[in-house]
C-alpha cells in the first residue's frame, strides 16, 4: 500500500492513503541502520499490521524529488509565500529571503498577498509593480471575505504546497478557508494525530483534496540564507536572468563591477531598485559569513 507521510512525531508517522484514511505507522529498523529518516511529505510503501486500528509499518521510502532542512520536509511541489498587503505592511527584505530560499531549493513559489479587504488600491498596485516583473505568479486574497479563495484552491490542486510567511498575515485563516469542504477527512486525521500524545507544533500536511496537500510550516518564521554561496545568489533573482551574459565581465556578480547589465537595468527601472538593494544586502551577508 502506498501513501504520504502527513505528520511525524515521537517515532510515529501518520500516513495518508487516498480513499482509505490515515494510518499510524512505525518505521522499520532498516532505515535507522541506513541512516535514513522519514520526512513529512515522503511518499512511502507500508504494510498494514492492524486494519481496525489503522496501524502499520513503513517498509520503503520512495525517491524524493526535493527536501528542505528547516523545516525538514520532502517532495514539495511549490511554496505559497503569504504576506499581508497591510496590517502588517510587507517586510520586503524578509519576503525576498523567502523567495531566495525557494529558488535555491528549486521550489517554484507563488506569492499570495492577503487582507485585500482592508487595503488601499495604491498598496496593491505597489506590490504588483515590484513583483510582477520577477516572474512569480501573484494572487491577492481576502480570507475574511473569501476573495479569490477558489482561484487559490485551483493553484494548489494536485500539488503539495508549503505555506510560508510571517505571523499575523492570515495564514491560518486562509488554510481554514481552503480546508472547508474536506472537514470529514481532516477531522479524522486530526483525531488520530491528536490523541493526547503530541502537543508541540511540527510541520504537518493538511489534506485539502484527494491529492492536494498544504503544509503549514512553523519553522519558516525566521530566515537566514546562510548555506548559499554568494556567487550563486544572483541565480535566485529570476529577473536578473534576462541580463545573464550581457555584462562586460564574465561571472559578474552585479555588485561593483563596471559595465554591469543588471545595474543598468536597475537604473532604467527595468529591475525594481528595492529588489536589487535586497540582493546586495544578502550578498554582503554571505560574503561576511564566508570571511569567518
Amino acid at each position: 500500500m502506498q501513501g504520504k507521510i502527513v505528520k511525524g512525531i515521537a517515532g510515529f508517522y501518520y500516513v495518508h492513503v487516498v480513499e482509505s484514511g490515515v494510518y499510524e505507522c512505525k518505521a522499520k529498523g532498516v532505515f535507522r541502520k541506513d541512516g535514513i529518516k522519514p520526512l513529512v511529505g515522503d511518499d512511502v510503501e507500508m504494510e498494514v499490521t492492524h486494519e481496525k486500528d489503522m496501524e502499520g509499518n513503513i517498509t520503503k521510502i520512495l525517491p524524493r524529488k526535493n527536501s528542505l532542512i528547516r523545516p525538514a520536509v520532502a517532495n514539495i511541489d511549490q511554496a505559497l509565500v503569504v504576506f499581508a498587503v497591510t496590517k502588517p505592511r510587507p517586510h520586503f527584505n524578509l519576503l525576498d529571503r523567502f523567495l531566495v530560499m525557494m529558488e535555491s531549493a528549486d521550489i517554484p513559489a507563488v506569492l499570495c498577498f492577503n487582507k485585500t479587504d482592508i487595503a488601499e488600491d495604491p498598496e496593491i498596485a505597489e506590490l504588483r509593480n515590484i513583483y510582477e516583473g520577477c516572474g512569480y505568479p501573484l494572487i491577492f486574497t481576502s480570507a475574511k471575505e473569501e476573495q479569490n479563495i477558489e482561484e487559490l484552491r485551483h493553484i494548489l490542486e494536485g500539488k503539495t504546497t508549503a505555506v510560508a510567511g510571517p505571523s499575523g498575515v492570515g495564514k491560518s485563516s486562509l488554510i481554514n478557508r481552503l480546508q472547508s469542504g474536506v472537514q470529514m477527512e481532516t477531522g479524522s486525521i486530526s483525531r488520530k494525530i491528536e490523541r493526547g500524545r503530541h502537543t508541540t507544533r511540527h510541520s504537518e500536511l493538511i489534506v485539502i483534496g484527494s491529492d492536494s496537500y498544504i503544509m503549514d510550516t512553523p519553522g519558516f518564521s525566521s530566515l537566514y540564507v546562510n548555506d548559499l554561496e554568494k556567487e550563486s545568489l544572483k541565480y535566485c533573482f529570476p529577473e536578473f536572468g534576462t541580463y545573464e551574459g550581457k555584462c562586460r565581465f564574465n561571472g559578474c556578480d552585479h555588485i561593483h563591477e563596471p559595465g554591469c547589465a543588471v545595474k543598468e537595468a536597475v537604473e532604467s527601472g527595468r529591475i525594481h531598485r528595492m529588489r536589487y538593494e535586497d540582493y546586495t544586502e544578502i550578498y554582503r551577508e554571505l560574503q561576511e559569513r564566508k570571511r569567518y
